[in-house]
């Protein structure tokens, strides 16, 4: 029973995380017009080390956490924590200060950033991807090539090449950029998820980017047979008819709020686990009593028992912006555009720099054969702009002039009345 507990109690995180990331750092095949910088950055050897029970009670937490914090009231909710710890860990190499150990504490619950880039490494080198149960991961830094409002540091492009893989691109962050970063989502996501970005403002200097794709086949499909007509009951109580699933499960899991099951995809490396809150407890009362060592609590002590179980057919896709979600898990100067050092990423003449927007997007497929998963984070780094005393917006009929400066008179002066 403890080797059983015990490999559950392994696969706890890719669980928590919504199955969802492998380290990859192949390339995909696409052309973009960005220069690629990875010729110049050569991502040096870094040792694996033991990924212990520290780091995976305090991920479990930081996912659940997290999880809490942008589930949406009402609707289906979708994450990758592991997507979004990835990109915000990248992000982190980069910053000092106050900014750094309040990124240290939400990230790596108290350790350093150094030692999380460690474990980060070795735990994604040590998730299997193989036929029939795919998981890939592909991170990737873009930042403005105008070297007059923004200077990259060098290291930090290194230590993000030599801990995450992350390809580099120098871009000039204009309509080609966009291009580039939303067909790169899209090939690292399988074409789950296909744009991250619609425009590019004026005072971003830089994106982080993790991408992230699962494609599982059960280990045992449904057939034909175990397809049947079944009734979903909504959060508001409405009927909704869904083809249901059945199968005979044996890894039963339980707490004294929740039922549930856990069923493997091929070669046993990942597993989907259902948890069905009681009658009488809401979802939302679930989730809010739920911490991440009790879920890795309730994996770990799987029943091996039969299990007659029903899973509906289902896909959707998810989006939202984390930033308040993130500020009120801890992350206050980053998003500061006065506060947040960043010093350490790079510098900016135009003012300080900032983080001004973390974006996820995920999608998930679950029917007969399998399921599919993809989710995309995106760290948007922006400078802080310098605050005007006045506005003059004119939209409205105004007057103009053209002067001689030695005299000041008017050379022509005019008024505009209309545009057409």
């Amino acid at each position: 029973m403890y080797h059983l507990n015990k490999r559950y109690f392994n696969r706890i995180v890719s669980i928590s995380v919504l199955i969802a990331l492998v380290f990859s750092i192949a390339g995909c095949a696409m052309k973009v017009q960005s220069a690629n910088l990875m010729d110049g950055i050569k991502a040096e050897t870094v040792s694996e080390i033991n990924v212990d029970e520290k780091f995976i009670t305090q991920t479990a937490n930081f996912s659940v956490n997290l999880f809490k914090k942008v589930m949406k009231e009402n609707e289906n909710s979708l994450i990758s924590p592991l997507s979004v710890l990835l990109a915000l860990a990248m992000t982190a190499n980069g910053a000092n200060s106050t900014t750094k150990e309040e990124m240290e504490l939400l990230l790596a619950g108290g350790s350093s950033i150094e030692e999380l880039n460690e474990y980060l490494y070795s735990y994604v080198n040590q998730l299997p991807s193989e036929k029939n149960s795919k998981l890939n991961l592909a991170n990737s830094i873009w930042f403005s090539d105008d070297e007059n409002s923004f200077i990259v540091k060098q290291d930090f492009l290194q230590k993000n090449a030599n801990f995450y893989g992350a390809a580099v691109f120098k871009s000039p962050f204009d309509d080609t950029t966009i291009k580039d970063i939303n067909l790169w989502v899209k090939n690292n996501t399988d074409g789950m998820i296909d744009e991250i970005i619609d425009s590019i403002d004026r005072d971003t200097v830089m994106f982080l980017i993790n991408a992230v794709v699962f494609d599982g086949k059960w280990k045992n499909v449904y057939k034909k047979n175990d397809i049947i007509s079944g009734e979903f009951t909504s959060w508001n109580g409405t009927k909704r008819n869904v083809k249901m699933m059945n199968s005979n499960e044996s890894l039963y899991i339980e707490d004294e709020n929740a039922t549930g099951f856990i069923k493997n995809y091929q070669n046993d490396h990942y597993s989907f686990v259902t948890l069905l809150p009681n009658d009488g407890v809401s979802i939302e009362d679930y989730i809010s009593s739920l911490t991440g060592e009790h879920l890795l609590s309730i994996i770990e002590n799987a029943k091996t028992v039969g299990v007659l179980a029903q899973l509906p057919k289902f896909k959707f896709d998810y989006t939202i912006k984390m930033n308040d979600a993130l500020k009120n898990l801890g992350l206050v100067t980053s998003f500061d555009e006065n506060r947040a050092d960043f010093s350490n990423l790079g510098s900016s003449p135009d003012g300080n720099i900032y983080i001004k927007e973390v974006l996820h997007k995920a999608f998930i497929s679950v029917d007969e054969l399998g399921t599919k998963a993809g989710a995309v984070t995106k760290v948007e780094m922006a400078v802080e702009t310098a605050a005007l005393g006045y506005t003059v917006k004119l939209d409205r009929p105004f007057v103009f002039a053209i002067v001689d400066n030695k005299t000041n008179l008017p050379i022509f002066i005019g008024t505009v009345k209309d545009i057409e």
